[in-house]
């Protein structure tokens, strides 16, 4: 038997993606970080606020769709370096004062080039690990967003209450352009190439994108996607004003409490990344390895945030939040995997950014759910927020348990590697 290794060089390429995403979600974190300190100068009510953070995800998917479909063409290491460039840039006008617009205009752009980054992070990474030892890479990248926020989240808020929350912004742009100019001297395009294959081993070069799109699995993973993601937008935007409005911590203690569940997530889904590629190892098929697993996760971080609103003490409460966006976050490493199992390789690019598109569009709607929520609770801030995370937690708990049932990766190979039945067409008479 063949032993399946990684191309020579893989591991300095996660490395730098790894980077690349402790960076995207610490630009993207930084909003909520600074949220009290901007809504007191800018005089922005709850839904005012809502709204900065759902503009993030304004251009956000349409730009991963866009983007997704590019790198089927071209070499993925340039679409990172141009994306990258921009995160860098779109910082840089928070250094000065700014109002409500700008701020709005400012996380337009930076979603515009955040929205592609992990679909095509994963697009470069799988040219150069083979389908069966892509989990754990998988997992390493997803991870650097938690790690990143866990390192960056108290040297920011050392920054914002020694000088001011618009340094803090300066520094993430500084920080972006330092890891262009490392990728562009050290960033290279991978050389495999393994698609899907019919159980004659001969390769299914395409699949019309209709077969892709509608099919269980792939519907089923955008529910799941969707239900996780509703919770990470709420974790970016909502949840150190929540600390500081609905518990009553101050700056320093929310900001050290806001590492928690961003300190949690390496684990889990580090774990889970490991335990997935494990069951594959030991002959367990996809639709338990990532489907049942994935969907589960989301499901179980759903029941927990169901739940949190009900828990006595501030520490229980925020257990459960740490819970129910920390686990469902394997659906980000599991779900991705799924994608590119089923999809042939010229079309796996816009695949995988259609996937995180519909996943991250939750982003447009649960900050401004939640700021709309908080601002009709009025004089009990506290109760606005547990009725937030508990809509969240509804959300999720539905697209664990479709992903649950309709996650079947191999069934859809199967499926693709028959041709699409003939279309019937009425005989005059009959």
């Amino acid at each position: 038997m063949t032993k399946v290794e990684p191309q020579k060089g893989a591991w300095l390429i996660v490395t730098l993606l790894f980077f690349f995403m402790l960076i995207n979600f610490v630009d993207k974190a930084v909003i909520g970080l600074a949220g009290v300190p901007i809504m007191k100068e800018l005089e922005l009510t709850p839904k005012e606020f809502g709204l900065v953070n759902s503009s993030f995800f304004f251009l956000f998917s349409i730009s991963a769709v866009i983007t997704g479909f590019i790198v089927n063409r071209i070499q993925a290491r340039w679409a990172l370096l141009i994306m990258a460039l921009i995160w860098a840039l779109a910082q840089f006008p928070m250094v000065g004062t700014v109002g409500l617009g700008t701020l709005i205009a400012s996380r337009v752009v930076l979603g515009a080039g955040e929205g592609p980054a992990y679909p095509v992070a994963l697009h470069a990474t799988y040219k150069w690990f083979p389908n069966e030892l892509r989990t754990l890479p998988t997992a390493v990248i997803a991870q650097g967003a938690a790690i990143g926020v866990v390192i960056a989240v108290p040297l920011l808020d050392w920054v914002i209450e020694k000088f001011s929350w618009h340094a803090a912004f300066g520094v993430l742009g500084v920080v972006g352009l330092v890891w262009v100019v490392a990728w562009h001297f050290l960033g290279k395009e991978g050389s495999i190439v393994v698609t899907v294959a019919r159980d004659s081993g001969q390769a299914i070069e395409r699949v019309p994108y209709r077969r892709l799109l509608l099919n269980g699995t792939v519907l089923s993973g955008f529910a799941a996607g969707f239900g996780a993601y509703w919770g990470l937008s709420l974790l970016v935007g909502w949840f150190t004003p929540y600390l500081i409005k609905g518990l009553g911590y101050s700056q320093k203690e929310a900001s050290w409490i806001t590492v928690l569940p961003w300190a949690t997530g390496p684990f889990v889904v580090i774990f889970a990344g490991w335990f997935s590629q494990h069951l594959l190892a030991r002959g367990v098929g996809t639709r338990l390895a990532r489907g049942v697993f994935g969907g589960a996760a989301v499901a179980l971080g759903g029941v927990c945030l169901i739940l949190m609103r009900y828990m006595p003490g501030d520490a229980l409460k925020i257990a459960m939040i740490v819970a129910g966006i920390a686990i469902p976050s394997v659906i980000y490493v599991v779900g991705h995997a799924i994608v590119s199992e089923i999809t042939p390789v010229p079309q796996r690019g816009a695949m995988l950014a259609i996937n995180n598109a519909v996943a991250t569009s939750a982003g447009l709607i649960g900050p401004y759910v939640m700021g709309s929520v908080v601002q009709a609770a009025g004089l009990s801030p506290a109760d606005g927020y547990g009725r937030g995370f508990f809509i969240c937690g509804l959300v999720a708990l539905a697209g664990g348990l479709i992903g649950m049932f309709f996650l079947r990766p191999e069934s859809e190979i199967a499926h693709f590697a028959l041709p699409p039945a003939p279309r019937q067409v009425p005989v005059p008479g009959e």
